[in-house]
C-alpha cells in the first residue's frame, strides 16, 4: 500500500513550494491597506514593497536553473524552504520600509527558485497519462495560498495588523519543509549523473516494469542525441531549434503576467476602493476571488489532461479578454459612485468571471506546458531564462499599476489588460503547441523535426 501511495505524496509534497508564494501575493493587499497607513507610503513606495518579491523572484529565476542542474531539484527545494522560513519572521518584526522590503526580497528569492524548479521537478517525476494534473497541483497549491492569505487577512483587518498577516507566512513554510522528507530526485537529473539504477528504481513506482524501462531508454536517447549536438547549458539556448521553443516559452511567461492578474489579485481591495466600497467590504471580497482561483484550479487539474492544454489556453485568452473589456466599459460610461453600488457591483463580478477564466487556462496550465517543452539538456536554464522574464513582468506590472490606477482610473487600465489579453489569445492560437499525453523525450523529438 505504502508502494501506491508514495508516488502521490511525492507529488503533493513538491507542489507544496507554491503555498508559501500564494500566501504572500493573497495577504499582501489586505496588509497594505494598513501597511499605508504606519510607514505612510506614497504610491510608489506602495508599488516598490509589492515589487520587492519580484525583484527577488528575478534573481532567484536566474539562479534556479544553473544550481538545481548543477546539485540537483530537490537541493534547490530545500534552499528554497529555508528562505520561505526565514524571511516573514523578518516581515512581521520589520521596523521601517527598507527592512520590510529587503525581506520582501528574501522571499522573492525562494519563489523564483521555486518557480524555476517546481514546475520542472513535477514534470521530470510524473508519468506522461497524469503529467498536466501533477503540475497543476503546484499552481493549486499556489491558489490555496492564496485563499489562505485572503482569510488571514479578514481574520486581523478589525485588529489593522498587518504585522501578523505577514508573519504568518511562516506557517506554510514550515509544511513545505517537512515534506521535502518525502521528496525525491528526479530519474532525469540521476540519469545525467550516472546513476542509472536509481532512476529505473524511482520510475518503477508509478510504472510498469515495461513502462519504466521504455522510459529509460527514451531518456538515454534523448540524452545521448543532446551531447553530440551539443545541447547542454545556456549556450545551447542559442540553438534555433531550440530558441523556437524559448520564444514560445518567454511568450506564456510574459503574457501570464500582463494579462491583469497581478492587478487584480495584489490590488483588488484598492481597486474596489475606487468603486464604493469600503475598507472592510474590500478586503472581505478577497474571500470571493480566492474561493474562485481554487475552484478554476481544480476543474483545471480535473480536464487538462482530457481536453489539452491549447484549447484550455485559448478559451481563457479569449473570455479574460471579454471580461475586461466589460470591466472597462462599465467604469468608463457609468456615473462615479457615493458608497457601494451598481457600478461596484458590476466590477466585482467582472473581476471574478475574469479570476476563474484567468486560473482555469493561463494561471494554471502555463507552467503545466513550460514544465513540458524544453529539452532535458537545458531545460532548468531554459526554465530559468523564461521565469526571469516572467518575474520581471510581474515586478512591471505591480510596480506601476497604483501609478497608473491613480493618474488613469479602473476602467482605462483595464481596458489596456483586455487588449493583452487579446494579444495572449493571437499568440496561442499561431505559435503554442499541443502537449498532452506525449512524453517529454516525445515533445522534445517534434520541436527538433
Amino acid at each position: 500500500m505504502l508502494r501506491a501511495r508514495s508516488p502521490w505524496l511525492i507529488y503533493l509534497f513538491g507542489a507544496l513550494g507554491g503555498l508559501n508564494w500564494g500566501y504572500d501575493t493573497g495577504v499582501i493587499s489586505a496588509a497594505l491597506v494598513y501597511l499605508r497607513r504606519d510607514f505612510e507610503l506614497s504610491s510608489w513606495a506602495e508599488g516598490g514593497v509589492v515589487t520587492a518579491l519580484a525583484l527577488g523572484a528575478v534573481f532567484g529565476a536566474t539562479l534556479g536553473g544553473r544550481l538545481s542542474d548543477a546539485y540537483g531539484r530537490r537541493v534547490v527545494l530545500m534552499i528554497t524552504a529555508v528562505l520561505f522560513t526565514l524571511a516573514p519572521l523578518g516581515m512581521a518584526l520589520s521596523p521601517n520600509t527598507e527592512t520590510l522590503f529587503g525581506f520582501r526580497l528574501m522571499v522573492g528569492l525562494g519563489t523564483g527558485l521555486a518557480a524555476v524548479v517546481l514546475p520542472v521537478y513535477l514534470s521530470e517525476m510524473s508519468p506522461r497519462k497524469i503529467r498536466g494534473r501533477v503540475t497543476a497541483f503546484y499552481v493549486l497549491a499556489i491558489v490555496i495560498g492564496q485563499f489562505l492569505g485572503f482569510l488571514v487577512g479578514v481574520a486581523f483587518a478589525p485588529m489593522e495588523s498587518w504585522r501578523w498577516m505577514l508573519g504568518l507566512s511562516v506557517v506554510p513554510s514550515l509544511f513545505f519543509a517537512l515534506g521535502l522528507l518525502a521528496v525525491r530526485e528526479t530519474p532525469r537529473w540521476l540519469v545525467r549523473q550516472g546513476r542509472e539504477q536509481e532512476a529505473h528504481e524511482l520510475l518503477l513506482r508509478d510504472r510498469s516494469p515495461e513502462e519504466a524501462r521504455g522510459e529509460l531508454e527514451e531518456i538515454h536517447t534523448v540524452q545521448q542525441q543532446e551531447e553530440r549536438d551539443g545541447v547542454r547549458g545556456l549556450r545551447a539556448l542559442a540553438q534555433r531549434w531550440v530558441l523556437a521553443i524559448l520564444l514560445v516559452g518567454f511568450g506564456l511567461g510574459v503574457f501570464q503576467q500582463i494579462m491583469g492578474i497581478n492587478a487584480v489579485l495584489y490590488y483588488a481591495p484598492t481597486t474596489l476602493q475606487n468603486v464604493g466600497f469600503s475598507d472592510e467590504g474590500a478586503i472581505a471580497s478577497n474571500l470571493i476571488i480566492g474561493a474562485l482561483n481554487i475552484l478554476a484550479v481544480w476543474v483545471a487539474i480535473t480536464y487538462t489532461d482530457r481536453w489539452g492544454r491549447r484549447p484550455m489556453l485559448l478559451v481563457g485568452a479569449a473570455g479574460t479578454a471579454i471580461s475586461l473589456a466589460v470591466l472597462a466599459a462599465v467604469n468608463l460610461t457609468m456615473p462615479a459612485p457615493e458608497g457601494l453600488g451598481p457600478l461596484g457591483i458590476i466590477t466585482l463580478g467582472c473581476l471574478g468571471v475574469f479570476i476563474f477564466l484567468f486560473q482555469v487556462s493561463w494561471g494554471a496550465l502555463v507552467w503545466v506546458v513550460l514544465g513540458e517543452i524544453f529539452p532535458l539538456g537545458v531545460r532548468a536554464a531554459a526554465m530559468g531564462v523564461v521565469t526571469a522574464a516572467h518575474w520581471v513582468a510581474n515586478g512591471a506590472v505591480s510596480l506601476f499599476f497604483p501609478t497608473v490606477l491613480e493618474a488613469f482610473g479602473v476602467g482605462w487600465v483595464f481596458a489596456g489588460f483586455a487588449g493583452i489579453c487579446a494579444a495572449a489569445f493571437l499568440f496561442t492560437w499561431t505559435k503554442v503547441p499541443e502537449t498532452k499525453e506525449r512524453s517529454l523525450e516525445q515533445i522534445e523529438q517534434s520541436f527538433r523535426r
